[in-house]
């Protein structure tokens, strides 16, 4: 799969050449920076420090959205999103405020995702609903891709997301089962494949439409076989699109970059990926879930 930049249990040196990104602000930048701020939007491009956000904003106008507050309940090592106790309730109006801002940005593929939510009672699945609901009245012809928590297996949670009839679901596995006590507390890694294998039964049922979706990361320490046993479990969960992409510790508090992984060993994950079956996988260095999502889930928009 090509050499890696240090050994595995190495802590990091400094970015590779292959980590810089390019800085650029040009008028859409602003224009979809501005957009954010009337509308009182969180933005995960924002709030988890995306190191696509100025290719995103600046070049595609493209941003994903990120609903529920910017406080999480949860305290994952690799995240930048703050954690802490979230005000009581939702925002009965983001979902138009959202729905206004995927028309004004005249999106065909909008992704929507969250903080974690565990002190509602349906995780907020609800709310995901309602913001779907909204942008596809606002905009008939844009295809909604949510990125959702795992909902602590609550049963009825999935049910109210899919009815909404997302274009695509998608629930990142985010690392190796070896990590997650680490990485991931309060996330299992059984849960969150037992999610994805549900909603790909209920394609394959015809319950549901759309695509089903999932991402990683490496660099945190995993090991190249802990890798493909992974891509095996999401694979045999039905998942059709993976995305796969470079750890980057967004503050000193987090986990440690355990190696830079070479752009080689990510072209040799993404043949492993489409020789197991998925329909599409993205893989790079500066891969993140959403990233260029409106061009490779073409299928699952509508028509």
């Amino acid at each position: 799969m090509g050499e890696t930049l240090v050994k595995i249990g190495e802590r990091a040196r400094p970015r590779p050449p292959w980590l810089r990104v390019r800085l650029a602000t040009p008028d859409s930048y602003h224009q979809v920076k501005g957009l954010v701020e009337r509308l009182s939007l969180n933005t995960v491009c924002q709030e988890a420090r995306c190191p696509n956000i100025y290719e995103c904003w600046g070049e595609h106008g493209t941003a994903t959205f990120m609903i529920l507050g910017d406080v999480c309940t949860r305290r994952c090592g690799f995240c930048a999103v703050t954690t802490g106790r979230p005000a009581p309730g939702v925002d009965s109006g983001e979902p138009e405020r959202v729905a206004e801002a995927v028309a004004a940005m005249e999106l065909r593929h909008a992704v929507i995702t969250s903080v974690d939510r565990d002190d509602l009672a349906d995780g907020g699945a609800g709310h995901f609903a309602d913001v779907i609901e909204a942008i596809h009245r606002r905009r008939p012809d844009t295809g909604v891709e949510v990125l959702t928590p795992d909902f602590r297996g609550v049963g009825d949670a999935l049910d109210r997301v899919l009815g909404a009839r997302p274009e695509v679901f998608s629930h990142n596995v985010e690392t190796v089962p070896r990590l997650y006590r680490e990485a991931r507390p309060g996330s299992d890694y059984r849960r969150s494949l037992a999610l994805l294998a549900e909603a790909a039964g209920r394609r394959d049922a015809g319950a549901f439409e759309g695509t089903v979706k999932t991402g990683i990361m490496v660099g945190l320490g995993e090991r190249l076989e802990e890798v493909g046993d992974t891509l095996r479990d999401i694979r045999a969960s039905g998942v059709e699109v993976l995305t796969i992409g470079q750890y980057m510790q967004p503050t000193r508090d987090h986990l440690p970059v355990d190696r830079w992984v070479h752009p080689d060993e990510f072209a040799g994950y993404r043949d492993q990926a489409l020789a197991l079956g998925f329909r599409h996988c993205e893989s790079g260095p500066l891969v993140r879930s959403s990233y260029h999502a409106h061009e490779h889930v073409g299928s699952s928009l509508r028509s």
